[in-house]
């Protein structure tokens, strides 16, 4: 009608979906430094940043590792968020849902071949628990992180106690000088409720006791591996383990969803420019 404008509602950037993935993402950001500054603290207490040769060194998994790869792919997804959310830049919104998309299939892909090839898997992991009992003394985060399984799980070595036959410290070999010959490391002992101060030597020759049968060793050790121990572990939290699990996806799910919105948002602006 004459004398009557029609207003047209111009696109916008949505504000509470821009600054909620820039929230989202500063925690990410926050977080991922945090653990790469600790990896990388870490590694210079330790002489590797000095002396870089000293990462191939070691024969088993040095843990610090987990501390830099995690906080280094936190770092990156949660700048490209926090950057590409603030700034508009759909380059960095589309990195950041690409990439994330990318672990989402990765982890996906994980799981199903572990389901598939879990009798593979399993054998896997006595590899590399075996690999990392060998190199038990090389590194004392290596040494921690053992202990802690072990004491966790209640368990001792991958398939059983005589798995530290492996490490040059515990074989039962005539030529081994070790005061720890023939033993097992502290964290395989059966803890007494009453001991108030952890006995660090009890597992000190407790493989020779096997002449005696092992109903005795298992009064002071346990004998289960930490394979068949952790397996449990797993059928008995399976709902937490699956929840924890689809909690992380659907919080990934929900990241690509609202960067993919932004930049959907931000063209329908820039295409009325």
């Amino acid at each position: 009608m004459p004398g009557k404008h029609q207003h047209f509602q111009e696109p916008e950037v949505g504000c509470c979906g821009k600054y909620f993935l820039f929230g989202f993402n500063i925690v990410f950001w926050v977080l991922g430094a945090l653990f790469l500054a600790i990896g990388l603290w870490a590694w210079g207490e330790k002489g590797v940043l000095s002396n870089i040769s000293a990462l191939t060194d070691l024969g088993g998994l040095d843990p610090v590792w987990l501390f830099v790869v995690v906080g280094g792919i936190m770092s990156v997804l949660g700048f490209a968020g926090c950057i590409g959310a603030l700034r508009e830049n759909t380059f960095l919104l589309k990195f950041f849902s690409v990439f994330l998309g990318l672990i989402f299939f990765l982890e996906l892909a994980t799981g199903i071949l572990v389901f598939v090839f879990k009798d593979w898997i399993r054998d896997q992991l006595n590899l590399f628990i075996n690999n990392n009992v060998k190199a038990y003394r090389d590194d004392i985060d290596l040494q921690n992180l053992i202990d802690f399984a072990q004491e966790y799980w209640s368990c001792c070595g991958a398939r059983g106690p005589n798995d530290w036959n492996l490490n040059i410290y515990f074989n039962c070999t005539d030529l081994n000088p070790s005061r720890e010959r023939c033993g097992v490391p502290f964290s395989c002992c059966v803890r007494d409720p009453a001991e108030d101060v952890l006995n660090t030597q009890c597992g000190y020759d407790v493989r020779l006791k096997l002449v005696r049968g092992e109903l005795e060793q298992q009064g002071s050790i346990h004998t289960k591996g930490c394979v068949g121990q952790f397996e449990k572990w797993l059928q008995d939290n399976l709902i937490v383990v699956a929840g924890v699990f689809v909690g992380i996806a659907l919080l990934q799910i929900f990241g690509i969803c609202l960067a993919q919105n932004l930049v959907s948002d931000i063209r329908a602006v820039k295409a009325n420019w």
